[in-house]
Protein backbone atom coordinates (compact mmCIF):
# COMPACT_ATOMS: atom_id res chain seq x y z
CA UNK A 1 0.00 0.00 0.00
CA UNK A 2 1.19 3.42 -0.82
CA UNK A 3 1.86 6.05 1.99
CA UNK A 4 -0.15 8.80 0.42
CA UNK A 5 1.65 12.17 1.34
CA UNK A 6 -0.39 14.63 3.66
CA UNK A 7 -1.60 17.88 1.40
CA UNK A 8 -1.33 21.31 2.90
CA UNK A 9 -4.98 21.77 4.41
CA UNK A 10 -7.86 21.81 2.35
CA UNK A 11 -5.03 20.99 -0.60
CA UNK A 12 -7.12 19.36 -3.58
CA UNK A 13 -6.21 16.31 -4.80
CA UNK A 14 -5.80 15.47 -8.88
CA UNK A 15 -8.52 13.34 -10.52
CA UNK A 16 -5.48 11.15 -10.77
CA UNK A 17 -4.58 10.97 -7.59
CA UNK A 18 -8.60 10.55 -6.25
CA UNK A 19 -8.98 7.50 -8.52
CA UNK A 20 -5.36 5.60 -7.45
CA UNK A 21 -6.15 6.48 -3.72
CA UNK A 22 -9.77 5.29 -4.07
CA UNK A 23 -8.83 2.36 -5.69
CA UNK A 24 -6.28 1.50 -3.30
CA UNK A 25 -7.90 2.62 -0.06
CA UNK A 26 -11.53 2.44 -0.32
CA UNK A 27 -12.25 0.26 -2.91
CA UNK A 28 -16.09 0.21 -2.65
CA UNK A 29 -16.12 4.26 -3.32
CA UNK A 30 -15.62 6.03 -6.67
CA UNK A 31 -15.09 9.28 -7.79
CA UNK A 32 -17.79 11.02 -10.36
CA UNK A 33 -18.93 14.69 -10.75
CA UNK A 34 -16.33 16.20 -8.09
CA UNK A 35 -17.36 14.22 -5.33
CA UNK A 36 -16.00 11.00 -3.70
CA UNK A 37 -19.18 8.55 -3.57
CA UNK A 38 -20.61 5.04 -1.77
CA UNK A 39 -23.56 3.82 -1.72
CA UNK A 40 -24.52 1.71 1.17
CA UNK A 41 -27.42 -0.91 0.26
CA UNK A 42 -29.85 -1.58 3.04
CA UNK A 43 -32.83 -4.62 4.12
CA UNK A 44 -35.12 -1.45 4.43
CA UNK A 45 -35.93 1.76 5.54
CA UNK A 46 -34.85 0.85 9.30
CA UNK A 47 -31.24 -0.13 8.12
CA UNK A 48 -31.31 3.26 5.86
CA UNK A 49 -31.90 5.49 8.83
CA UNK A 50 -29.32 3.75 10.92
CA UNK A 51 -27.00 4.25 8.12
CA UNK A 52 -27.76 8.04 7.97
CA UNK A 53 -27.22 8.31 11.47
CA UNK A 54 -24.06 6.91 11.74
CA UNK A 55 -22.77 9.15 8.66
CA UNK A 56 -24.15 12.27 11.18
CA UNK A 57 -22.80 11.37 14.14
CA UNK A 58 -19.33 10.73 12.10
CA UNK A 59 -19.54 13.66 10.57
CA UNK A 60 -20.54 16.31 13.29
CA UNK A 61 -18.05 14.77 15.31
CA UNK A 62 -15.03 15.29 12.42
CA UNK A 63 -16.62 18.59 11.56
CA UNK A 64 -16.95 18.02 7.83
CA UNK A 65 -20.48 17.26 6.33
CA UNK A 66 -21.59 15.02 3.31
CA UNK A 67 -23.85 15.36 1.00
CA UNK A 68 -26.37 11.93 1.84
CA UNK A 69 -29.24 10.65 -0.52
CA UNK A 70 -31.44 8.26 0.36
CA UNK A 71 -34.02 5.98 -0.36
CA UNK A 72 -35.74 2.50 1.18
CA UNK A 73 -33.04 0.28 0.56
CA UNK A 74 -29.94 2.46 0.36
CA UNK A 75 -28.24 5.36 1.18
CA UNK A 76 -25.57 7.44 -1.43
CA UNK A 77 -23.12 9.46 0.95
CA UNK A 78 -20.89 12.31 -1.30
CA UNK A 79 -18.11 13.88 -0.14
CA UNK A 80 -16.01 16.99 -0.98
CA UNK A 81 -14.38 19.81 0.71
CA UNK A 82 -17.05 22.51 -0.13
CA UNK A 83 -14.54 25.53 1.14
CA UNK A 84 -11.71 24.21 -0.90
CA UNK A 85 -13.58 22.92 -3.96
CA UNK A 86 -12.35 19.53 -4.33
CA UNK A 87 -11.22 16.38 -2.47
CA UNK A 88 -9.24 16.95 0.28
CA UNK A 89 -7.28 15.02 3.09
CA UNK A 90 -10.43 15.55 5.05
CA UNK A 91 -12.61 13.78 3.00
CA UNK A 92 -10.85 10.98 2.67
CA UNK A 93 -10.27 10.49 6.30
CA UNK A 94 -14.18 10.90 6.68
CA UNK A 95 -14.73 8.29 4.15
CA UNK A 96 -12.54 5.77 5.66
CA UNK A 97 -13.97 6.05 9.34
CA UNK A 98 -17.56 5.53 7.65
CA UNK A 99 -16.35 2.92 5.86
CA UNK A 100 -15.22 0.94 9.12
CA UNK A 101 -18.35 1.84 11.26
CA UNK A 102 -20.89 1.25 8.86
CA UNK A 103 -19.26 -2.11 7.60
CA UNK A 104 -18.27 -3.43 10.72
CA UNK A 105 -19.34 -7.14 11.01
CA UNK A 106 -18.46 -8.17 15.09
CA UNK A 107 -17.65 -11.65 14.96
CA UNK A 108 -17.31 -12.06 11.22
CA UNK A 109 -14.59 -9.61 10.27
CA UNK A 110 -12.43 -9.93 13.85
CA UNK A 111 -12.59 -12.35 16.48
CA UNK A 112 -14.95 -10.83 19.24
CA UNK A 113 -17.58 -11.96 22.05
CA UNK A 114 -19.82 -9.34 19.93
CA UNK A 115 -21.91 -12.14 18.12
CA UNK A 116 -23.04 -9.60 15.04
CA UNK A 117 -26.42 -9.47 13.85
CA UNK A 118 -28.21 -12.92 13.01
CA UNK A 119 -28.70 -14.10 9.43
CA UNK A 120 -32.39 -13.88 10.77
CA UNK A 121 -34.51 -11.32 7.62
CA UNK A 122 -36.16 -10.07 10.73
CA UNK A 123 -32.95 -8.38 12.02
CA UNK A 124 -30.67 -8.46 9.59
CA UNK A 125 -30.58 -4.62 8.44
CA UNK A 126 -27.43 -4.06 5.74
CA UNK A 127 -26.17 -5.61 2.60
CA UNK A 128 -22.70 -6.23 3.02
CA UNK A 129 -21.18 -6.45 0.02
CA UNK A 130 -17.77 -7.10 0.31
Amino acid sequence: MAQWRKKEKDATYSDEEIESRLQEELPAWYYEGGWIRRKYNTSGWKGTLMVINTVGHLSEAAWHHPDIAASYAFVIVKLMNHAAKGVTDKDFELAKKIEEVVMWQPGIDEDSALDGTPEDPRFKYMKYNK
